[in-house]
């Protein structure tokens, strides 16, 4: 009777000791787990333009920003957010669909014309990173430049289907062929980018049509379904709109969508020259 009792004894022991054991293992995971992995601070320095319409007597600076890189999107114009939200809310720049389809943030970055949002944050914290406006455009404050003669030469050549005999009851029809031929220009987003670094549009933009405009008129000089095709050459038929392209080539160099104006100038010139 004694040994039955001394072995019930050392079993509720051993049952006792093993509820523990896991009662410990299980609050010591929890407590673990509960912790986060806290990243080291990676400090990057952004100098960034800074101009006010308001203070017309203060000079163009370059004013600076420090960011931990990690508390901060990977992209520019990320960082830009954050300063704006964080530390400097007068900072002043145009952003809207971050995904590189609106081409509202496109300024220099690193001396490139590019998009904010499609640009990745150089993570070497020694080296600072500097951002400008588009170049050679009016400035309407910090990094927003005047985009207004831009759009302007964009409406003057037209961007629209023109046809006198659509199709009646049914859409207009296109070859795949022919569709194929507006590959690389229908995609711009208009973001000035390729205008912007042209040397002959900072020179001659009152007269220059510039990349981004030529390359949208021969996407509807070369669309199947209109019917202004001899139209639209004729207006570019004069020293400046088209034939002060010198193909240097920035414009493909610099196109944030990978497209190449300059082929579509060419291709202008090609046309115009067979007449």
């Amino acid at each position: 009777m004694q040994s039955l009792v001394v072995a019930r004894s050392m079993l509720a022991r051993s049952s006792a000791l093993r509820y523990n054991a896991v009662r410990t293992f299980a609050s010591s995971s929890s407590r673990l787990q509960a912790v986060p992995t806290e990243k080291p601070v990676l400090q990057k320095e952004f100098k960034i333009y800074r101009w006010n319409p308001d203070e017309p007597a203060k000079k163009p600076t370059l004013q600076s920003y420090t960011i931990d890189l990690n508390q901060c999107g990977p992209m520019i114009l990320d960082a830009l957010i954050k300063i704006k939200n964080e530390i400097d809310p007068t900072l002043t720049f145009r952003r809207s669909c971050r995904e590189g389809i609106c081409g509202s943030c496109a300024m220099n970055i690193n001396g490139q014309n590019t998009l904010a949002c499609l640009c990745r944050i150089d993570r070497d914290s020694n080296k600072d990173s500097k951002i400008y406006p588009l170049p050679h455009m009016y400035v309407v404050k910090d990094l927003v430049p005047d985009l207004t003669l831009f759009y302007k030469q964009y409406k003057s050549i037209e961007p629209y289907l023109k046809n006198d005999n659509p199709p009646e009851g049914r859409e207009f029809l296109q070859s795949i062929e022919d569709r194929k031929k507006l590959d690389g220009m229908y995609e711009c987003i208009l973001c000035a980018c390729c205008s912007t670094s042209c040397p002959s549009y900072w020179w001659n933009q009152d007269e220059y049509l510039g990349p981004a405009t030529l390359m949208a008129a021969y996407r509807w000089m070369a669309d199947s379904r209109d019917s202004y095709k001899e139209q639209r050459k004729e207006k570019l038929q004069n020293e400046m709109s088209l034939y002060r392209c010198h193909t240097i080539f920035n414009c493909a160099r610099t196109c944030p969508k990978g497209l190449n104006p300059a082929q579509a100038i060419a291709k202008i010139k090609l046309e115009l020259a067979a007449e």
